[in-house]
Parts: C-alpha cells; structure tokens; sequence
C-alpha cells in the first residue's frame, strides 16, 4: 500500500498562509540544505496529489521550467483533487506535450470524490505526495488520508494567517519521526499520526 504524506511549509508559529498576500516567508529561510530535502521529497513521490487551485499555478510554471525541483514533479503522475465536475483539464493540459514539456502532464488525471484518493493508496507503489491550500490539506486530514506529514518549518513568526490545524472536529496526536535542522535555521519535520 501507498502512504498519502503531505507536505507543506509552515511558520515556527503553525501557519501555513501568511495574511499578507505578497509576503515571501516561504523563501527566507531557503538554503542549499533545505532545498534538497524538499526535491528529495518530491523525488520520492510515486504520484502528486494537488488541489486545483495549486495545479492550475503549477502547470504555467513546471513543464518548461529548468529548475532542479522541476524534474520530480514533472516527471512523476499527477492527480488533481477539485469539487469541480466541470473542471477543464483538458484545456489547461493541451499546451503540453513532448515538445514543449513532459508529456506526464497531459496525462494528468482529475478525481472529485476521496474514494479515489483510498483506491491509490491501495495500489503498491511509492507514497503519494499531497500538495495543496490549506483547505485542501484540512480536507485530506479530515478524511483521515493523510498517513504521514512532513514540515518545512520555517524560522518565521507571522503572528497570523491560515493554520493547517484549526477547524479540525477533534484532537490528533502526531509521533515525530524525523528532524532535519538546515544552515538557515529551517527544519525538516516529519511526524505521522
């Protein structure tokens, strides 16, 4: 069976959206060190899990882009989460092909209902990688699919903002796995439930 891990970046005071909009908190502590650790996490996915919104931003930057972290995302499944029936990917994807990116990402494949999220954790394979807004990572907790979380915790305070956990209808008690504590003062938190 497949692991559904998600990952986000999170302030050292639990958000993981700032209020300020334009803010680049995720960028200030990145180090050579830290970004390996995220493009050793996007490498080890065997499928991308992403929520709409962050799939419509991802596929006008990752197909063409030369960046190191490009690669994984590029080259591995993706599944796109949406409440939207009527979600066009096709429009969004027909741009891409082998000639002008990966050809994973016309294959990129839309699901609006988790069930589907319980089939391909049942499949053997590497684990899926869950990225998304908060809303979408809520989601996936309160459903109970997330089996493991790994933090990019950021050495930032931003006193407000989204946090992953609020709203949750109960309590969750997390084990640490696994820290990594990177040049920058970023750490690598992993913990499952």
């Amino acid at each position: 069976m497949a692991d559904l891990v998600l990952k986000m970046s999170i302030s050292i005071d639990g958000f993981v959206a700032a209020a300020r909009p334009d803010s680049d908190w995720m960028f200030r502590g990145s180090t050579p060190d830290s970004a390996a650790w995220v493009r050793d996490v996007l490498a080890g996915a065997g499928t991308h899990v992403v929520g709409r919104r962050l799939f419509e931003t991802w596929i006008g930057l990752w197909p063409t882009s030369e960046s190191p972290m490009a690669a994984p995302i590029n080259d591995a499944p993706k599944v796109v989460v949406t409440r939207q029936a009527d979600f066009d990917l096709a429009g969004l994807s027909a741009g891409i092909s082998p000639s002008s990116g990966p050809a994973s990402w016309a294959e990129t494949r839309v699901v609006t209902e988790f069930g589907e999220i319980e089939r391909l954790k049942a499949e053997p394979g590497d684990y899926l990688l869950a990225q998304g807004g908060v809303s979408f990572a809520r989601s996936l907790i309160a459903a109970g699919l997330v089996d493991e979380y790994r933090f990019a915790v950021l050495p930032v305070v931003l006193g407000s903002g989204e946090a992953l956990f609020a709203g949750l209808p109960d309590e969750l008690d997390l084990r640490l796995v696994s820290s990594t504590v990177f040049a920058g003062g970023a750490m690598g938190n992993v913990y499952r439930p």
